[in-house]
């Protein structure tokens, strides 16, 4: 039975495709089967594991509609053992249609149950926003990662966050939190790290010690199609996503 995480915030440009991204296709890299679900319409976890999707192909949003099985929409990547399911501006009239279903919540839950024994890891990428979509992913997660860039207001937004994991625990009382996870440090300036110091004192026990850096190659990489240990295997990017996979493995079992 694998594990679904919902990598999300509700603030954007944190590093949260990017994170997704790198995070699964170096756990897959170690052997573990994984599938990453993309529910963001702009795409960009489809383009950034090298998808080029077309109006023929069936996405996310024909799987919710229960238009398409969901065996049948899942994409290769690069990486070997990742998986995708992939997703467009379709999606963007979701939130609309999905207001006027019963069990609306559910709907992203009921559509990923059959690849729950055949992976070991789902990871489904949010857009920035909380509205049905993202009620959808919490709804069919066990646990939330969440992406915090080191930079001022890193916390802007956090909070609200959190309330809705609250609320949402109501619907889905699995759901925990896997982890924050510290993103886009500039270790040249003090804000940086008074900010990660910060995340840390506020999320005691919970911030990975991994901390992502700027890195222009974790930049340049979704551009290429590529996750970072593929692009450029010895960049500072691909290192630290490649000890942020180890880390969060280790967690995993210890749990």
């Amino acid at each position: 039975m694998s594990k679904i995480i919902a990598v999300t915030n509700q603030k954007g440009g944190v590093g949260k495709t990017t994170t997704c991204v790198n995070l699964s296709a170096c756990i897959a890299a170690a052997g573990e089967r994984v599938l990453v679900v993309d529910i963001d319409p702009q795409g960009n976890t489809s383009s950034g594991l090298g998808a080029r999707v077309t109006e023929e192909m069936p996405t996310v949003y024909e799987v919710m509609a229960g238009e398409a099985a969901l065996n049948d929409s899942l994409l290769k990547t690069p990486e070997k053992n990742l998986r995708l399911l992939p997703s467009d501006l379709r999606l963007a009239g979701a939130e609309i249609e999905l207001a006027g279903m019963t069990a609306r919540e559910r709907v992203l839950s009921e559509a990923l149950a059959p690849a729950r024994e055949a992976f070991d890891w789902i990871f489904i990428d949010c857009p920035p926003s909380l509205g049905l979509i993202t009620l959808n992913a919490l709804c069919a997660a066990d646990s939330v990662l969440i992406p915090i860039q080191c930079e001022y207001y890193a916390l802007e937004g956090v909070s609200a966050l959190m309330g809705t994991i609250r609320k949402v625990q109501g619907i889905n009382p699995r759901l925990a939190i896997e982890g924050f996870v510290l993103t886009m440090l500039d270790s040249r300036t003090n804000l940086g790290m008074q900010v990660a110091r910060e995340v840390r004192r506020v999320f005691k026990g919970k911030v990975y010690d991994t901390v992502i850096p700027r890195n222009v190659r974790l930049s340049e990489a979704p551009s290429h199609g590529l996750p970072i240990h593929l692009y450029d295997p010895r960049s500072l990017g691909a290192q630290s996503y490649q000890r942020l996979a180890e880390e969060f493995l280790a967690s995993a079992e210890r749990r």
